[in-house]
């Protein structure tokens, strides 16, 4: 009776805590409008930061999951917001590879020529490098691992996925990166954060550790900052629907670059796995798979509602002018992001410029910023 008391009892606290942070969650987040002409429902005074690893030319899934946000964000950015993006260049060594600093220095440069061929303004955005700027992230760094639980970062997901058993890769890098990312977001005081599902319980450490730091030094200092999510398109393996598009993946007709040929999309668009159903398609993600992941690419390309792309492809009855339809949207939406793509990688002089634009208009803020939270915590030298 009373070991069964107790088990009610942690059960019902259980609950309680999962739901007072399901609760919390909900009301740090801000859903952005899918359409390009609604204002962003943030304030004039915003920071907004986010960043992306450095790991070559992206895929569908990254732009539809992402990048096209990131654009939207840009888009519609207010004279007093403040945007940052950056190539986490640092978080890219957390699973160290052999013979990776070629590929490493090509991946850098890609990243930023695929930002900017996307339609990412650096006049708009600050466009950096994580390690340009890392004295500050990593002093910041180690400030706030002072003050992170180990229990929450051992409960993080992401750090069961990635080790995965495999003792092998249990590094502190890895473990600890979360809270190198809040540093990340705090170095510039964030106040919005545009991520997908699988870095939301890192933006939770983030705001915890932002609500420890001010509580610890009684300063109302760092912002709690705010989930920017969009319902964006989570696109699946071509080959293999029931997972997502990975460049992990070995078969190179699972996955569509920004920058493939005409002639390659549609190759894969037409290998693309589907269903025996040929007579009519409509979206039914667990029923459907195949079919719902090429729907969920045209409602992110055209950004139209899922209704609308099932009314259009209502006119299809064969799989061959379906796939047409959808090979014919992604080309000429990528059309331009490959023709950018191809001139920004031919002049290097502009891509260093926009990485210097970035480095000096970051390092201005990540400095001033540093010295104030040296003061807070009594590490000035103004004795």
């Amino acid at each position: 009776m009373f070991t069964k008391g107790i088990r009610s009892g942690a059960t019902t606290k259980s609950v309680l805590l999962r739901t007072i942070r399901r609760w919390n969650h909900m009301e740090s987040c801000v859903e952005l409008p899918m359409d390009k002409t609604t204002p962003l429902p943030i304030p004039d005074d915003a920071v907004i930061f986010s960043m992306i690893q450095p790991t070559g030319i992206i895929h569908l899934g990254n732009y539809l999951g992402a990048i096209n946000t990131w654009k939207q964000i840009n888009d519609k950015k207010r004279p007093n917001q403040k945007i940052i993006y950056g190539i986490a260049d640092l978080h890219a060594l957390t699973i160290p590879k052999k013979d990776y600093t070629l590929e490493l220095k090509k991946n850098r440069m890609e990243a930023i020529a695929t930002l900017l061929s996307c339609g990412i303004d650096p006049h708009v955005s600050t466009i950096n490098f994580q390690s340009m700027v890392g004295g500050y992230h990593t002093e910041l760094f180690w400030y706030l691992s002072c003050l992170a639980p180990l229990g929450y970062l051992n409960r993080m997901t992401q750090w069961k996925d990635k080790k995965n058993g495999d003792q092998t890769k249990e590094r502190l890098g890895l473990f600890a990166y979360p809270v190198l990312q809040a540093a990340d977001i705090m170095i510039y005081k964030g106040t919005h954060v545009p991520v997908g599902d699988d870095q939301s319980q890192h933006l939770e450490l983030t705001r915890y550790l932002s609500e420890r730091f001010n509580a610890m030094y009684n300063v109302d200092y760092f912002p709690s900052a705010k989930t920017l999510y969009s319902k964006s398109k989570k696109i699946a393996n071509l080959s293999n629907p029931n997972k997502k598009m990975s460049k992990s993946s070995e078969d190179r007709l699972s996955m569509i670059y920004v920058t493939d040929s005409p002639e390659s999309i549609r190759e894969k668009i037409k290998k693309a796995k589907t269903d025996s159903i040929s007579d009519h398609f409509y979206y039914d993600p667990v029923g459907r798979p195949g079919v719902s992941n090429l729907l969920e690419m045209v409602s992110g390309f055209q950004q139209r509602t899922m209704q609308e792309v099932e009314q259009d492809v209502s006119q299809f009855h064969d799989y061959r002018s379906l796939k047409d339809y959808v090979s014919d949207i992604i080309i000429e939406s990528l059309a331009p992001i490959r023709s950018n793509y191809s001139k920004y990688t031919n002049d290097k002089a502009y891509l260093e410029s926009v990485i210097q634009q970035g480095y000096e208009s970051s390092q201005e803020i990540a400095h001033r910023n540093l010295t104030e939270i040296k003061k807070i915590i009594g590490l000035s030298n103004d004795f």
